[in-house]
């Protein structure tokens, strides 16, 4: 069986091409291993690109320890490019996936040609938790901690795991965010990621949490807004709009690059 690798801003992915529906999605074992670093090909996850009855895309996405997840944002912009690639469509497509329709298309960013801009869920509600700790739902549930310390010299993996491990999130898990305000909109910030129980790269549902987090914790004006979020694999944008009525978000697109790494065949 054929597969790709993709990555987005480090978040990397094996891709599959399973319109023909020949890929045992029930076996969890033989996706980590796909998945594993030392004994598969390595990756953070795992997509299968399906089509559904009326021939539209869906994307079925497995974290590295071989269980369907929720949305990946830098999954779905990969798997965007990913359908791109194959010559399937051209510039922009819509898609399903597990919480809901998607629209992308490819841009280009201060010269660079292999951004692509992913269309995420709206975000009526978020949770304030402290001062500085928000809790909201990007397509996966996240936690959000803007901290005065650089996040560069934390040990992020204990105490996200103290979050993560612990009520009230022990039993369905959530992704971990440190975050760095670098001005008014602009941002860095570390992911622990559930399902890789690890630090990735880069999150992209993590990065558009820590965006519309920020701009409550900024307060922001209600509008059109753009973040800049830079993750430990690069660079990505968060455009959004704040309603007036309740504070929530709609209109909210995760825009950054997506690569092709190399092609393989599944022994």
């Amino acid at each position: 069986m054929k597969f790709y690798k993709y990555q987005g801003t480090g978040n990397d992915f094996i891709m599959i091409d399973d319109r023909n529906r020949l890929f045992d999605a029930s076996n969890k074992e033989f996706i980590a291993q796909l998945c594993n670093r030392r004994f598969g090909i390595g990756a953070d996850g795992l997509i299968l690109l399906q089509l559904l009855p009326d021939q539209t895309f869906y994307m079925q996405y497995f974290n590295s320890d071989g269980g369907e997840s929720s949305m990946c944002g830098n999954g779905g912009r990969c798997f965007a490019q990913f359908i791109f690639d194959l010559g399937l469509a051209k510039q922009e497509i819509s898609f399903l996936a597990i919480d809901g329709w998607h629209k992308a298309y490819q841009m280009s960013n201060e010269g660079e040609n292999d951004w692509i801009a992913l269309q995420m869920i709206s975000v009526q509600t978020v949770k304030k938790i402290s001062e500085n700790i928000f809790e909201l739902n990007t397509g996966s549930p996240h936690y959000v901690s803007f901290l005065a310390e650089p996040i560069a010299q934390i040990p992020l993996n204990d105490w996200a795991k103290e979050i993560r491990y612990n009520l009230p999130y022990k039993e369905n898990g959530i992704n971990v965010n440190y975050v760095n305000l670098l001005g008014l909109k602009d941002l860095c910030i570390r992911t622990y990621e559930r399902g890789v129980e690890d630090e990735t790269y880069s999150c992209g549902t993590g990065a558009t949490a820590a965006a519309l987090s920020a701009a409550l914790f900024a307060n922001l004006p209600a509008g059109k807004h753009l973040t800049k979020v830079a993750v430990s694999g690069g660079n990505l944008a968060i455009q959004f709009f704040i309603l007036p009525e309740n504070k929530g978000f709609s209109d909210i697109w995760l825009m950054g690059p997506a690569k092709h790494v190399f092609t393989g065949n599944i022994a």
